[in-house]
C-alpha cells in the first residue's frame, strides 16, 4: 500500500485536503482551510507533474503565505459590520418582554417576542402582565427592568 501511495501522491494531498475541511467545519477558525489552500496547490503540482519533495516544498509555501496574508482579511472581513449589528442573544438587549411569572431578584418568567425565558429583576419586584425591557443575558436567564414610556419600543 505504501508503495502505492509513494506512486499516487494525489491520493495524499487529498485525503490531507479532505482531513483538513473537516476539521476547518469543527474549529471555524479559518487556519486549517489555509492548509486545505496549500493541498490543493501540493495536487495541483503533483498533476503538473513535480517530484514529490517540490510538492511537500508548494504545500509549505503556499499554506504559509495563505496563513500570513489570507487568513488575516478573510477574518476581517468576518468581522466587519456595523457596531449595532448584534447576533445570538445579543440582539435581544433592549427589547420589550412581559412577565409571566412574577419576577424577583431570584428568578421568574418572562416572554420575549414568542419565546418564554428564565428571568431575575434587576431591581425590586415586578408582578406578572407588567412591561419589562431586557437590560442584559446572562447564560440563559433575561436580566430584565420595568419599562417606561420613553423606551421608545412596542
Amino acid at each position: 500500500m505504501f508503495e502505492w501511495l509513494g506512486e499516487n501522491w494525489w491520493a495524499v494531498w487529498l485525503t490531507a485536503f479532505l482531513a483538513f475541511a473537516v476539521v476547518e467545519m469543527i474549529t471555524l477558525d479559518l487556519f486549517f482551510i489555509m492548509l486545505g489552500g496549500g493541498t490543493l496547490a501540493a495536487l495541483v503540482a503533483d498533476f503538473a507533474g513535480a517530484d514529490p519533495w517540490l510538492q511537500i516544498v508548494v504545500f509549505c509555501v503556499v499554506s504559509l503565505l495563505m496563513i500570513a496574508f489570507v487568513r488575516p482579511v478573510a477574518l476581517a472581513h468576518l468581522k466587519k459590520g456595523p457596531s449595532e449589528q448584534r447576533t445570538n442573544v445579543d440582539r435581544l438587549i433592549g427589547e420589550r418582554a412581559v412577565v409571566m411569572e412574577p419576577v424577583t431578584a431570584d428568578g421568574g418568567l418572562v416572554k420575549i417576542g414568542g419565546d418564554i425565558w428564565s428571568a431575575r429583576s434587576a431591581a425590586g419586584v415586578l408582578p406578572a402582565g407588567q412591561k419589562v425591557v431586557v437590560a442584559a443575558i446572562d447564560g440563559a436567564t433575561a436580566v430584565v427592568s420595568a419599562a417606561s414610556d420613553a423606551d421608545g419600543k412596542s
